[in-house]
């Protein structure tokens, strides 16, 4: 039988924030962007702030009014990521088996260690308390999803097994919510069925639960039963990448369809240049949109050819655009992604009516903008389409782009 741990920072974000200020431990703490430039919400929150009643994900005026003492940090990624590497470093003291699931989440395979499964979680649990002051959960069970599981059921600094003999007894009583991959529409899929605990889908079979739901309704199916196999991958493996995306909010909201396109463009930049570096092309383009009032529509569209030109993928996007616009609604945010990606040697089809003398003009010229950005930074060069002098910021206000955007 396989050993499965499952550790999880508590609060992460806001427990390294108190690791680099003392003076915020075991005080109500909250992690926003910045309210300046609309990106005002809580990305993490101490346990006394949670305790208050403060969620990820709410606005800041929401949550001072939640808990009036919350003291407000900004992020500081370059420390999450610091503090992750040093977690995965003591993880790795008892396995290679390591698999990241998020900066502050991850899965260990210790079946071949000396040690019980047990024991192990202790010695994690105490040596990052001593060794990094943070306070990690951690679930053990005998696959995967129930480690994940495990560890989100006592927090903080805490042990929880989920065993073969006791799952049932454990985790059936629990909302479907809990379990791994069941968002929030499936819940609510769930719910119109009559489903509202792990161990009601369980109790459906799985021919049922693979007809009206396909594989997502299968694979729940398999977790609720404790039949997940899924294996923990080695700390050195590499997932290629499934999509490349870039997305904005905007300071100021996009009224017009031409604020759009130049907001795509800009977006589509990187996108191009990561595509090209990572010698991977896109077989298709997905647009996002955020609205005003938080509403969210996701589109996208299969291409005839596959490209890695931010050219091509910006005027995909834009005709994506173009078809959904209702100037009605106000536009908060656009994320532009490449899709369906395969490597740039991957045999192709190719429609009889491709220009090849005009992809490889393309070509050459994404190599000399590479080499330019590379040398000047990915600013140096921008499409003439984002250019507008008028609204242009300063240099000094670290903005390249039109209509007050904020990366």
């Amino acid at each position: 039988m396989r050993s499965i741990l499952h550790s999880d920072a508590n609060c992460f974000y806001a427990s390294v924030e108190a690791v680099l200020n003392p003076e915020l431990r075991d005080k109500a703490v909250a992690v926003c962007g910045s309210e300046e430039d609309r990106h005002g919400i809580v990305l993490a929150k101490s346990e006394k702030a949670k305790r208050a009643g403060v969620t990820t994900g709410m606005a800041c005026w929401e949550a001072r009014s939640k808990c009036p003492d919350i003291i407000i940090v900004k992020p500081h990624f370059e420390y999450y990521s610091k503090f992750s590497k040093y977690l995965h470093e003591i993880y790795q003291r008892y396995t290679d088996l390591v698999e990241p699931f998020g900066l502050d989440e991850c899965w260990l395979d210790v079946t071949n260690c000396l040690k019980s499964p047990m024991e192990i979680a202790e010695e994690i649990r105490q040596t990052v308390k001593d060794e990094l002051g943070l306070t990690v959960s951690i679930g053990v069970s005998f696959n995967k999803v129930f480690a994940k599981l495990g560890s989100d059921l006592k927090k903080p600094d805490a042990i929880t097994e989920i065993t073969e003999e006791n799952f049932k007894s454990k985790i059936w009583g629990l909302p479907c919510s809990d379990l791994l991959y069941c968002g929030r529409s499936m819940t609510e899929k769930l719910k119109r069925i009559g489903v509202k605990t792990i161990g009601q889908i369980a109790e459906l079979t799985h021919e049922y639960m693979m007809g009206k739901f396909g594989k997502a309704g299968s694979d729940l199916w398999i977790y609720a039963n404790g039949l997940d196999n899924s294996q923990v991958a080695h700390k050195d493996h590499y997932e290629p990448a499934k999509s490349i995306g870039h997305g904005i909010t905007c300071v100021s909201d996009i009224r017009k369809l031409d604020e759009g396109n130049k907001v795509i463009y800009a977006l589509c930049q990187d996108i191009g240049y990561k595509l090209r570096a990572m010698k991977l092309r896109a077989k298709g383009v997905s647009l996002g949109i955020k609205y005003k009032d938080l509403t969210y529509q996701g589109y996208q569209v299969k291409l005839e050819n596959p490209t890695q030109d931010e050219g091509f993928i910006a005027k995909t996007a834009c005709e994506i655009l173009k078809k959904h616009y209702d100037p009605m609604h106000i536009i908060r945010a656009l994320t532009v992604t490449a899709i369906n990606l395969e490597d740039e040697d991957a045999n192709e089809q190719i429609s009889m009516f491709f220009d090849y003398e005009e992809r490889e003009k393309r070509e050459k010229l994404n190599k000399v903008i590479d080499e330019i950005k590379r040398e000047y930074g990915s600013a140096a060069i921008k499409p003439a389409i984002i250019l507008d002098e008028d609204k242009m910021p300063s240099k000094e206000q670290g903005k390249v782009l039109p209509g007050k955007m904020h990366r």
